[in-house]
């Protein structure tokens, strides 16, 4: 069974080990660098109440874990918000992303936010079938816009109004 709780301090360990992995073997994070623990607990430290961090557990041990963050930093954009979902790369097609997602978009409307914003690159077809799955519509391509692995990538926007 899939649990979804917020996150805590105690999960930076496993969502830097996800995040470095995909980091280092995929075009789902354009970061280039494998990030320290000292920039993971920074970044978890700087969340707000208006952008949680979540983790997914099966049988109680993390398998993803999510998060909302701001769109743009302009105060008339502050309701309108980014989702990001990681899935552990031995849990995959059980379900998890769509729980963690499904989870965002319900924290995304309780808070109060407007609209949850989506997107990936379009090499990444499962993620954006997920996102198309629960309602996002593509709402733009920008094209070249990342560079990693030796060659330009296109990301596929999405959106879904809450």
């Amino acid at each position: 069974m899939i649990t979804i709780r917020l996150a805590a301090a105690a999960d930076l360990p496993f969502i830097a080990a996800v995040m470095n992995h995909y980091i280092a073997t995929s075009t789902c994070t354009f970061h280039l660098e494998p990030r320290t623990a000292e920039e993971y607990a920074a970044w978890f430290r700087d969340r707000t109440d208006l952008h949680p961090v979540t983790v997914a557990q099966v049988d109680g041990t993390a398998a993803g874990f999510a998060y909302l963050s701001p769109w743009r930093p302009r105060e008339a954009y502050r309701r309108s918000v980014e989702g990001s979902v990681y899935v552990h790369p031995e849990r995959h097609r059980r379900g998890i992303g769509r729980a963690l997602l499904a989870d965002l978009v319900e924290r995304a409307r309780s808070l109060g936010h407007r609209t949850l914003i989506g997107g990936a690159c379009t090499e990444a077809e499962a993620s954006l079938a997920l996102q198309r799955a629960l309602g996002f519509r593509t709402v733009g391509v920008l094209k070249e816009v990342g560079y990693k692995f030796g060659r330009w990538l296109d990301v596929e926007h999405t959106q879904l109004m809450l």
